[in-house]
């Protein structure tokens, strides 16, 4: 079992930056892809970015890619998720999750792949 803490958001002004953390406990994180999702109000959860249990291979969606960077650190079961260039439709809470699974950006952009999930934290960028 998982249990993944995200920690960093915060209010910031558009074109600013904030990294997300996810603290994890539990011994399948290094075998675990991690993910980052967000949800705005309204809106149904979507897909930001993921990494894979090694790290050697990252997904981003489209409207994320160029901007965000995410990484991490196995040996102190972290993620992160670095975020530059911010705009105020980046304005949401965002979660992180862990899978098991493993395969093509769209089997990882998808919610129910992911077991686990953390409490979120609020992000909220000014204009």
């Amino acid at each position: 079992q998982v249990q993944l803490v995200e920690s960093g958001g915060g209010l910031v002004q558009a074109g600013g930056s904030l990294r997300l953390s996810c603290a994890a406990s539990g011994r399948t994180f290094s075998t675990s892809a991690m993910g980052w999702f967000r949800q705005a109000p309204g809106k149904e959860r979507e897909f930001v970015s993921v990494i894979s249990w090694g790290g050697s291979t990252t997904y981003y969606a489209d409207s994320v890619k160029g901007r965000f960077t995410i990484s991490r650190d196995n040996a102190k079961n972290t993620v992160y998720l670095q975020m530059n260039s911010l705009k105020s439709d980046d304005t949401a809470v965002y979660y992180c999750a862990a899978s098991a699974a493993w395969g093509t950006i769209a089997t990882m952009s998808t919610p129910r792949k992911y077991t686990y999930w953390g409490q979120g934290t609020q992000v909220t960028v000014s204009s």
